[in-house]
């Protein structure tokens, strides 16, 4: 995939690890379109960061449990920036509760956010995919999709979802040049890592084998490197970027 003319979009763009990977994307010559929710004004200071750029980055608002929705901004990007190259399916969101205190809206939010918003953008772009005969999709799971956490039943099961997903689509469409692959971070300093309380900070960093958490380049470079020509052979994985947390 060349960078000059690959299109890539990212759900979730406008945050944390979807932010870094947006801007690491662009500063390696992509064009990229990414979605955002209720982030608008990190939206409008993600683009602002560029427009002095030659580099096309365009934002766009979509709320992807909505299936029409997303499929409509779907329809929208590609007829304003053009054919889309590689999707990567970042949205994601965390309500932790123990499961006897977890309420139906806790449960339903984070699993209609990280898991079906992950089919409705990934249902609007596939048809696109299978018409061009090449595409790649990359969609971000999470160590906690691979082991337990407690407080997370919603989030494990969603974060679980996606590497089943993966690996069903993988087989599907590997005959007409898509790639679909999974990366599943670990402790990445973001926003949700600086607002640990600090002593389960520091119980954290102990628990990670190098004894430091990612940073979103961490994430960034390995996503870079799966939505290019160098990853063509291979699909259907789960690759984790977390410190040897789950090794």
């Amino acid at each position: 995939m060349s960078h000059e003319q690959a299109h890539i979009l990212v759900t979730g763009g406008s945050r944390g690890i979807g932010r870094g990977m947006v801007t690491h994307l662009v500063q390696k010559g992509y064009q990229v379109s990414f979605i955002y929710n209720r982030s608008q004004k990190a939206a409008e200071e993600l683009i602002h960061t560029f427009s002095d750029s030659s580099t096309t980055l365009h934002a766009y608002q979509c709320d992807i449990r909505d299936y029409q929705q997303a499929k409509e901004t779907v329809q929208r990007i590609i007829e304003e920036q053009g054919p889309i190259d590689g999707l990567v399916n970042n949205s994601g969101l965390v309500k932790d509760r123990s499961l006897f205190m977890m309420d139906e809206e806790h449960w339903r939010t984070v699993i209609d956010t990280n898991l079906t918003g992950m089919y409705n953008v990934t249902r609007s772009v596939i048809t696109h995919f299978l018409k061009k005969k090449k595409g790649n999709i990359v969609n971000i799971s999470s160590v906690a999709g691979l082991v337990g956490t407690p407080g997370q039943t919603n989030y494990s099961a969603s974060k679980s979802g996606i590497i089943g997903f993966t690996k069903s689509l993988a087989t599907e469409v590997a005959r007409y040049g898509i790639n679909v692959n999974a990366v599943a971070p670990g402790y990445i300093n973001t926003e949700m890592v600086q607002n640990m309380p600090e002593r389960k900070r520091d119980t954290l960093f102990e628990s990670i084998p190098v004894g430091y958490v990612g940073e979103v380049e961490d994430v960034a470079h390995l996503v870079h490197f799966l939505l290019s020509e160098q990853s063509r052979y291979i699909t259907g994985q789960v690759i984790t970027v977390d410190g040897g947390l789950t090794a």
